[in-house]
């Protein structure tokens, strides 16, 4: 009995073609957990589609990495003096974002890190000057730049990018590749066409990977089902239950990223007015799970287990039967899997 994730492998390669298609020279992404496929299938993919290289969040994903997929490797994580060493072989690159980084990485392949508007992390435009002496003594891939998701104030991307490349040429730095994030195909082929000399490289990773929502399904086996009368204990904290109805305990823990959950951003009255509303039904112990019923999310009879979750489905509902799967709402970079199937 598990936590599976089906994959309609047919359907989501089909789409990890399409943005091949709009976005040549991709570079596909594969950080976390391996949004929610692990690092291994994602490196079997990469290899499929014939890529060059694949990006990664941090050396010891890289250390991993090494064994499944034999093309270049970039780290996305800026390197800092003083970062434990991790043995990696010359096919890694790495992501610099400081004048001092780069003088750090003597001999080493380097992308440089512009600072974007997203103001993470970045050489700034009075470090140019103090770029020339400094990439002397290393094998410089490129630039890159980390764009935004959301332009609330309207500033274009590409005239974000197109700044950075005019910042780059008046400091006579070489600009034979550009690494670019969170592009529209349009946008990126704006830019191939006004700079025809500079290869701009897309690194993708939630839009190739988990852009087909459907895709993609998880499933919790249902490995009890008890019925309880109003007031009956159960659980870990021995609560009452609030009416009749049935325990169901399905596949699906803490363990496995079931009820945890990222921040989000919440944009206007209503997605807020909601937000408030699912924080006052927590007071008095009131969760949704993700796990799907007769057509509706159940909520959790009690906070989830390591491994396990346990359901409350009212007596108007007829149960599921042990062996079931219930359709599972999970977020993907946050979800561990007990087995992945193709179908």
């Amino acid at each position: 009995m598990a936590l599976t994730l089906y994959v309609d492998t047919a359907r989501w390669r089909a789409h990890q073609q399409m943005v091949i298609q709009q976005f040549p020279g991709i570079v596909p992404v594969c950080k976390g957990n391996g949004y929610g496929f692990g690092h291994e299938r994602l490196a079997e993919e990469a290899a499929r589609i014939g890529t060059d290289i694949l990006a990664v969040g941090t050396t010891y994903e890289a250390a991993r990495m090494k064994d499944f997929f034999s093309g270049d490797l970039l780290v996305l994580t800026p390197f800092r003096r003083g970062e434990e060493p991790v043995p990696l072989p010359d096919r890694v690159i790495r992501s610099v974002s400081s004048v001092d980084g780069v003088y750090g990485l003597v001999n080493a392949r380097v992308v440089i890190e512009v600072m974007s508007s997203m103001k993470r992390h970045g050489v700034t435009e009075e470090d140019l000057p103090k770029l020339h002496a400094a990439i002397e003594n290393v094998r410089l891939e490129g630039f890159a730049i980390h764009l935004p998701l959301d332009r609330t104030d309207g500033l274009d991307a590409v005239e974000e990018v197109i700044a950075w490349m005019d910042r780059l040429r008046a400091a006579r730095l070489p600009l034979h590749t550009m690494f670019v994030s969170h592009l529209k195909a349009e946008e990126l082929g704006r830019l191939q066409q006004q700079f025809p000399q500079t290869r701009f490289r897309a690194r993708i990773g939630t839009r190739l990977w988990l852009g087909d929502h459907d895709s993609t399904e998880y499933r919790g086996s249902v490995l009890d089902v008890t019925r309880v009368a109003k007031g009956d204990r159960f659980g870990y904290r021995q609560q009452k239950a609030a009416s009749d109805g049935h325990l169901v305990v399905v596949a699906g823990g803490t363990s496995h990223g079931v009820g945890l959950e990222a921040p989000k951003a919440l944009h206007g009255v209503m997605p807020r007015a909601k937000g408030v509303a699912r924080a006052g039904l927590a007071t008095v112990n009131r969760n949704l799970s993700p796990f799907v019923w007769a057509g509706k999310q159940r909520w959790f009879a009690e906070p989830p287990h390591m491994q396990v979750s346990i359901l409350f489905v009212p007596s108007d509902v007829l149960p599921p039967q042990v062996g079931d799967e219930l359709v599972a709402h999970l977020r993907h970079t946050t979800t561990q899997f007990d087995r992945l199937l193709d179908r």
